[in-house]
């Protein structure tokens, strides 16, 4: 029997089938990070009845922003757009968990208020990349935050959190992968502070674990969540003993009893796969044993290796990313084996609805056949 198509309760909810849909930065905010009717057309295509879907990177605070065109709940004039994209996806019977992130250090001048630097916890020089009116471009070196700043970040995030209950979300994910603020923070690549956010493993979790309790005084534990990318490199990120690192992570969400923690496995470096890692996914395997909660894995997944992961014990549901955005339709495409339409990588991030809203369905394909 299918696990992939077998209920699954995670939190306070009940789901039809394992399929969730990830979150995918897309860069088709309109004006001011502001969702517009494109974007509430894109996730209703990809809500089935009974379905998860987690929402795309969402700009917790103004200096947040890493890509332009990324949407935001840093003001209360974004929360019109985002309740449209709720409310579309709950017409079709799904329910979309919020996804809140801050760029931390993966940002460039031009999009920070007042051309400001960017912020990280440590001053590192490093590699990646931002988007912005000139297209991508380097991340200017950052500063340090101060300690005195670090309980801002915490109310940004908490702030946001409460943004998204008003916008009709039915929860909150916390990203701390990719090489964000708070992945910035954990590992002692780029965390060299030697104050309470600093040092010790126990330290560099400070802020994370800080936010977390925040957003849970918003919304209880049981629709509060977190991404983890416990071999991510993206934006020359790297860790002294990532097992030592995570597992604490892990052992100490588990014990907020948050609703699920999503874990991108180590084939994925940034938005592609590294064909030259491990292909077996190791980080839901790794830290089931720290994580007694639904764990939701992402990274490269098809319809056999998703049933696999399950099979196994090892992640309760699994997240699609690229077969997602070209299959609107994935989960009925995945419970019958049907063929997948290609994605098309040029399309990914900004541009209009080619390659985001006009990728057929199965019905439409049939029609045209």
């Amino acid at each position: 029997m299918s696990r992939l198509f077998s209920h699954v309760k995670v939190g306070s909810y009940e789901f039809g089938h394992r399929v969730v849909l990830a979150p995918l930065t897309r860069m088709r905010a309109e004006s001011g990070a502001r969702p517009g009717p494109l974007m509430a057309e894109y996730y209703a295509q990809r809500t089935s009845p009974g379905a998860l879907l987690i929402g795309e990177a969402t700009i917790a605070a103004p200096e947040g922003n890493g890509y332009l065109g990324a949407p935001g709940l840093y003001d209360d004039s974004q929360i019109a757009g985002w309740q449209a994209v709720t409310d579309a996806v709950h017409a079709r019977g799904g329910r979309i968990f919020l996804q809140l992130y801050h760029a931390g250090r993966q940002s460039n001048a031009q999009l920070q208020p007042d051309g400001g630097r960017p912020v990280g916890p440590s001053e590192v020089p490093h590699g990646g990349v931002a988007y912005t009116e000139a297209g991508w471009v380097p991340n200017t070196p950052n500063r340090a935050l101060e300690t005195s700043e670090i309980a801002g970040i915490v109310e940004s995030f908490r702030a946001a959190a409460a943004r998204g209950v008003a916008a009709g979300f039915d929860g909150v994910e916390l990203h701390a992968a990719n090489g964000y603020l708070f992945d910035q923070f954990l590992q002692d690549g780029s965390n060299r502070r030697t104050d309470a956010y600093g040092g010790t493993i126990e330290n560099r979790a400070r802020l994370l674990l800080d936010t977390a309790r925040a957003v849970i005084g918003v919304w209880g534990a049981d629709k509060v969540a977190v991404r983890l990318g416990p071999s991510g490199s993206w934006g020359d990120m790297s860790d002294s003993d990532p097992q030592a690192l995570f597992a604490y992570v892990a052992t100490e969400l588990d014990k907020l009893g948050i609703a699920y923690l999503h874990l991108i496995e180590p084939r994925i470096a940034g938005n592609v796969e590294d064909e030259t890692r491990d292909q077996t996914p190791l980080a839901a395997k790794s830290l089931r044993a720290h994580f007694r909660g639904p764990i939701i894995v992402a990274g490269g997944f098809d319809g056999a290796s998703a049933e696999s992961i399950l099979q196994s014990g090892d992640a309760d549901l699994v997240a699609f990313g690229r077969h997602f955005i070209a299959n609107p339709d994935l989960p009925e495409r995945l419970r019958k084996h049907l063929p997948l339409n290609r994605y098309d990588r040029a399309t990914f991030f900004g541009g209009t609805d080619a390659g985001y809203t006009d990728y057929p369905f199965l019905d439409e394909q049939a029609i045209a056949a």
